[in-house]
């Protein structure tokens, strides 16, 4: 792993920081592949209850480099195409990775860096924090699934505005709208989210997993595939160790000791 991502243990929790102050972490191909490599990780180390994921001295994101960006103009369509496939690919992860990911935004989350702000499961905000849909800025189209995350908040006609206007949006509005978890007082968004991280690190790993993907389909799938799902994840946590701890603690009025098990390898 480079200097472009950090990583940091917290007892239960992975602290993941994207490290390029000088360009406001603007975003790279290195970036969306070191990145993916440490959420994969993740997914598989019973060790990470939750991941939180930020950006260094004081910005979440700025974006798409467009220095870099400018020179893809000179690229075939197809290739174009194969280096915009290393952010889906790392968006992808953030949705399919088992932990819970949450986005510790200070500063400005512009462009892809909204979609990856967005594409966290939970997100918390400082109240100074200025996102924007700002690819019409400069001529282009949104990506890293901007307008499908934002669809999931908005209405038609306000995501269209925010799109067309590439206007900032402040972290209360996107907090009132129901996209921001937290607000945070400047400079306390990290601390504010490891500790939520740390709340969720604390519970029933696989129960943790099944509800990240059960709250990921809810909105888009039929009723009838829900209940089917979430009728497969139930009888699927009521053989698990977790749920005999959790239910034998409620029982017997202690609290349950879901870490325990993990050390165990139960």
């Amino acid at each position: 792993m480079s200097d472009l991502l950090l990583q940091a243990r917290d007892g239960a929790v992975l602290v993941l920081t994207h490290n390029n102050p000088s360009v406001r972490n603007a975003l790279s191909p290195a970036f969306y592949a070191e990145l993916t490599a440490a959420l994969t990780a993740a997914a598989q180390d019973d060790r990470v209850g939750a991941v939180v994921l930020t950006g260094a001295a004081g910005h979440f994101c700025a974006g798409g480099d467009l220095r870099q960006l400018a020179k893809r103009r000179e690229l075939p369509l197809s290739e174009r195409r194969q280096r915009l496939e290393g952010l889906h690919d790392l968006v992808r992860a953030l949705r399919d990775c088992p932990k819970p990911v949450i986005a510790a935004v200070e500063g400005a989350a512009a462009g892809a860096g909204l979609s990856i702000a967005l594409a966290c499961d939970l997100l918390v905000a400082a109240r100074n924090a200025v996102f924007s849909v700002a690819y019409v800025k400069v001529g282009l189209t949104p990506d890293g699934g901007a307008t499908a995350f934002l669809a999931e908040f908005v209405s038609r006609q306000v995501l269209t505005e925010l799109c067309l206007t590439g206007e900032r949006i402040a972290g209360e509005r996107l907090h009132a709208l129901g996209a921001v978890n937290r607000l945070a007082e400047p400079g306390e968004a990290l601390a504010q989210a490891t500790a939520l991280a740390q709340q969720i690190a604390s519970g029933p790993l696989r129960a943790n997993a099944r509800i990240k993907d059960l709250c990921r389909s809810a909105p888009q799938a039929p009723l009838a595939e829900q209940l089917d799902r979430e009728a497969e994840h139930m009888v699927q946590a009521q053989g698990d160790a977790e749920s005999a701890e959790g239910i034998g603690a409620f029982l017997n009025k202690r609290t349950p000791d879901f870490v325990a098990l993990r050390r165990t390898g139960a």
